[in-house]
């Protein structure tokens, strides 16, 4: 009989946490993200180690979405199979979220930000995990068509069910995202977090403005794609491999991202990251850690030992104004 899982007993002594813009919720500096790796077509052995192992370090907040899979639907599946399996006892320690925004059925009401596609979503993701609430409920994306109001208030319904406890925002920018706030400051349910792109390659949050705005609204963000689907890791270094995610002609990462500026931009900071004694991957997330308005950053891993390497971010040395000054360079000379 294969032995149950039991949480090691140290696991909050190997993360930091920190607290999400000014509300009472607190985050670990680095959250699993289940985006990619625990769909229908990976192995339920190697994503069920890697979620454990995430929650053995400390890692309480696992990040999901409706459509994450692929098929959409079915990381939400399989996330709740580790959950009845091996996790549900620590439910109360967890973090869980979930979003709505983008394709998951035929018609008119299966995408955007419809309240009839809010929350029947909702329904749906809390079906598939076998819960009664998830803990963040987001809007994943702004609708164009749908008055912003409709959106946010049944972000706040949802809340008012006891279906969710906070709700956030994803991929909204400055301007869609200081209106949201403040719809829901007047609906009464605040929003805690924002969750954008941001990294090293992808700056927009500093460019927009967003990053101030959070912080004086004391919003929390957490961000997604920090090592830019794998380009600020050392799986480029040497060109393109065949195997790797920019090689797939149906990928997130496009071979036109990684042209010769970028391969040598990715070459540079290596240099950088090497001589500060760590991987590319963990000076990449620790550069966005670095700002206190981070409140985490969401890391994929298709292994343990993966999920392991990202974690040693955790260990990472101070920045010095040189080691910063070389990366700035670096970074504008695209």
């Amino acid at each position: 009989m294969e032995k149950k899982y039991s949480a090691v007993a140290d696991r909050y002594e190997k993360m930091e946490y920190r607290r999400c813009g000014k509300s009472g919720l607190k985050l670990p500096k680095i959250s699993l993200g289940l985006w990619h790796n625990f769909g229908s077509i990976d192995d339920y052995e190697n994503y069920s180690k890697v979620a454990l192992e995430a929650f053995d370090a400390g890692i309480t907040h696992f990040d999901l979405a409706n459509n994450y899979g692929p098929v959409p639907g079915s990381a939400e599946a399989n996330f709740g199979r580790i959950l009845r399996e091996s996790l549900h006892p620590y439910r109360d320690e967890m973090i869980i979220s979930t979003k709505a925004g983008y394709l998951m059925w035929d018609g008119p009401y299966g995408e955007w930000g419809s309240r009839k596609y809010l929350m029947a979503s909702l329904d749906q993701s809390l079906k598939r995990m076998g819960l009664e609430y998830v803990d963040i409920f987001y809007s994943h994306r702004p609708d164009p068509e749908t008055p912003l109001e409709e959106t946010m208030g049944a972000l706040s319904d949802a809340v008012r069910a006891g279906k969710a406890l906070y709700v956030g925002i994803s991929n909204y920018d400055n301007a869609q995202t200081a209106e949201a706030v403040e719809i829901l400051r007047r609906n009464g349910t605040p929003c805690v977090i924002h969750q954008p792109k941001y990294s090293m390659f992808v700056r927009w949050v500093e460019e927009d403005g967003l990053l101030e705005t959070l912080e004086r609204e004391g919003v929390g963000l957490i961000a997604y794609s920090p090592l830019a689907q794998g380009m600020l890791t050392d799986r480029y270094l040497h060109g393109i491999p065949q195997d790797s995610r920019a090689a797939k002609p149906s990928g997130f990462l496009q071979t036109k991202e990684l042209t010769q500026s970028r391969l040598e931009q990715i070459s540079a900071l290596n240099g950088i990251a090497t001589g500060r004694g760590q991987t590319l991957a963990e000076m990449a997330l620790a550069w966005l850690l670095k700002d206190r308005r981070v409140t985490s950053v969401l890391v994929g891993a298709s292994s343990v030992g993966q999920l392991r390497d990202n974690l040693k971010t955790l260990n990472s040395k101070e920045f010095t104004a040189d080691e910063l000054a070389k990366i700035e360079t670096v970074l504008c000379t695209r």
